[in-house]
């Protein structure tokens, strides 16, 4: 994982007497010196403050990865079993039943949203409101609107609003970039991916937007494009109105295409990424414990008009092995230390919420193309966010 840039000038301005002092260092570290003197950064940068609200399912992931980079100073959680996992997870962290607590203190700086998703608009945007930096789960709320909503407030306020889409913050991926960046592939044509499991198994929100939201995240950016039709269909085997199995096609302007394929009805776990280029092939599979991304060289040549199918065998791919939650933990650290807009941003958000919405639509109506509204349409349909109720994380 790439450290961010360091903002000298921020470092700077915590000095009393800047002119006394110089800096040495890189993105990894500062050393500020005084009279030949060494003076450690976190003795001039303040070390981020966080405050984790919700500890269940996957807050305490969460909870564990902020402890461990010294960041976690408080978790609240309603939830009598949340507060218990809290107190086994990270002992000696302060708990608390109050999220209140959290948002209204001088001492905390910003807070991490792990909270059923129905309530991610409101503690965001409290927590905007107060003055302090955000950290809010997939999906960051339940429509465009509020999104946008969380947007303004961001920026009115000059706060730093991240959302987690994780699988951005995997090595494997930050590598699959990488390569398609350097024209390893060429240019690509189709993506499809694979996010299967047995459970966990929800009554109130559907597969769809429980699990396809990392999946869009990475499409979008590989692609660097939005699509601008969708269409889903599913099925409900469990729970009545809630989709266990979704399939979703996305249509692009360049031509390209992708299909998001999620089940947590599945007899194995299966988490899958195909690119598909004009010279090479990359399969990124996270199932896998070992060679979970390879190239295959595999390609197209036409001869007489007629194409020619050339296999050139498969190349494992390298990549750093830290795990996808800290990548992720510190780069919102690194985002309020130096005020540097976070890879997964609003913006990013708000474009998954885009193509969840459109998905969303189409299923409700078997599988019709849909429309993937722009953020300045005057109406978003307003009958999407009640039939998909979402309760969790």
């Amino acid at each position: 994982m790439n450290k961010t840039e360091i903002n000298y000038s921020s470092v700077f301005s915590e000095l009393s007497n800047p002119s006394e002092y110089t800096i040495e260092g890189n993105n990894n570290k500062i050393d500020v010196v005084k009279n030949n003197k060494y003076i450690y950064r976190n003795n001039i940068v303040k070390s981020p403050k966080i405050a984790l609200l919700g500890c269940g399912y996957w807050g305490k992931n969460l909870a564990r990865n902020l402890k461990k980079l010294d960041a976690l100073k408080l978790v609240c959680d309603p939830a009598q079993v949340g507060r218990e996992i809290a107190k086994e997870k990270v002992p000696g962290v302060t708990i608390s039943c109050n999220f209140e607590d959290a948002i209204y203190s001088n001492d905390i700086d910003a807070v991490v949203i792990a909270t059923p998703a129905e309530s991610h608009f409101e503690l965001a945007a409290t927590a905007l409101k107060a003055g302090k930096d955000v950290f809010v789960e997939k999906p960051m709320a339940l429509n465009v609107k509020h999104g946008l909503e969380m947007q303004r407030l961001a920026n009115e306020k000059g706060r730093i609003l991240m959302v987690g889409h994780l699988l951005e913050y995997h090595s494997a991926v930050l590598r699959l970039r990488e390569l398609i960046g350097g024209g390893e592939l060429g240019n690509l044509n189709y993506i499809y991916s694979n996010r299967l499991n047995f459970g966990k198994i929800r009554t109130k929100e559907n597969a769809l937007w429980s699990f396809a939201p990392h999946d869009i995240a990475v499409i979008l950016r590989l692609f660097n494009e939005m699509p601008y039709e969708a269409s889903c269909v599913g099925g409900n085997y469990i729970t009545s109105g809630v989709a266990d199995i979704t399939v979703s096609n996305l249509k692009f302007r360049s031509g390209r295409q992708a299909h998001i394929f999620v089940s947590w009805l599945n007899p194995y776990k299966e988490q899958k990424l195909v690119v598909i280029g004009e010279k090479k092939m990359a399969v990124f599979n996270d199932s896998e414990p070992k060679d979970k991304l390879v190239l295959y060289n595999n390609s197209i040549e036409y001869n007489k008009n007629q194409p020619v199918l050339l296999k050139n065998g498969y190349e494992r791919v390298h990549f750093s092995e830290d795990e996808p939650l800290t990548n992720e933990c510190e780069h919102f650290l690194d985002c309020i230390r130096t005020r540097k807009k976070p890879l997964t941003d609003t913006t990013s958000g708000i474009n998954v919420l885009r193509i969840l919405e459109a998905c969303q639509e189409s299923l409700m109506q078997d599988g019709k193309s849909t429309e993937i509204l722009t953020v300045d349409s005057p109406e978003y349909p307003s009958t999407i966010q009640k039939k998909h109720s979402i309760s969790e994380t």
